[in-house]
């Protein structure tokens, strides 16, 4: 179980006292370095060598840039980007509150082809923002009823997170980034609860049972 920290209010807290002062044309300036790797939309790459970025709380996407700045969470990749001379505290604001507005369409809106007003220019780059998690292995009802159960008081309905708790979306996020971040969970690389750093949530789960769980996810926002 995941609970709202202290640090986390704080976030929270510090984020929406600079709501005001946020530059998003800053954040798009700064996503054309991110997009290297996590794609113009943030939606990631690479079958989820590169996670989904798009979306996700701006708390939780602060915090995280907060924790690779400061090395309390290893990703060498990360480190070159995040030196506090060349992203200090407003452009981490300005690139987390921006991408948590991005919004990754699962679907294409039906249109005419045919039509004389189709535009097949503004076609494509709906097109190129469509995010679409293919269909991981397991039971999805069982991963459904299990996530229902265990998960979803903190990531939420149907996996889509909850932005004033800094806790991120599931559903949408690439199945095998999710593995790694389990596995990293399971090893002690990362803390799954700070308000519980001894919790042994995810120890409890079957690797079937985590399968089950990620095999809803992939389905939960089509």
């Amino acid at each position: 179980m995941q609970v709202l920290t202290l640090f986390a209010a704080l976030i929270i807290a510090f984020l929406s006292s600079r709501a005001g002062a946020v530059d998003l044309e800053n954040g798009e300036e700064i996503n054309e370095v991110c997009a290297a790797c996590h794609g113009e939309y943030g939606q990631g790459g690479k079958n989820g060598e590169y996670p989904r970025i798009a979306g996700q709380p701006a708390g939780y996407t602060y915090k995280q840039l907060k924790r690779f700045q400061d090395r309390s969470r290893p990703n060498m990749p990360m480190v070159e980007h995040v030196d506090k001379r060349e992203l200090p505290d407003s452009d981490i604001e300005d690139i987390s509150v921006y991408l948590s507005k991005i919004v990754l369409p699962t679907k294409l809106p039906p249109v005419d082809e045919t039509a004389p007003d189709f535009d097949a220019y503004q076609r494509l780059l709906q097109t190129k923002r469509l995010m679409q998690i293919a269909r991981a292995e397991g039971d999805i009802e069982k991963g459904k009823v299990l996530y229902k159960k265990e998960c979803r008081s903190c990531h939420g309905k149907d996996g889509v997170g909850k932005p004033k708790d800094n806790v991120p979306m599931l559903a949408g996020q690439y199945t095998n980034y999710l593995w790694r971040q389990v596995d990293k969970y399971l090893d002690g690389t990362l803390i799954h609860d700070e308000d519980e750093p001894d919790s042994e949530l995810l120890a409890e789960f079957s690797r079937k049972d985590i399968r089950d769980i990620f095999a809803y996810l992939s389905i939960a926002d089509d």
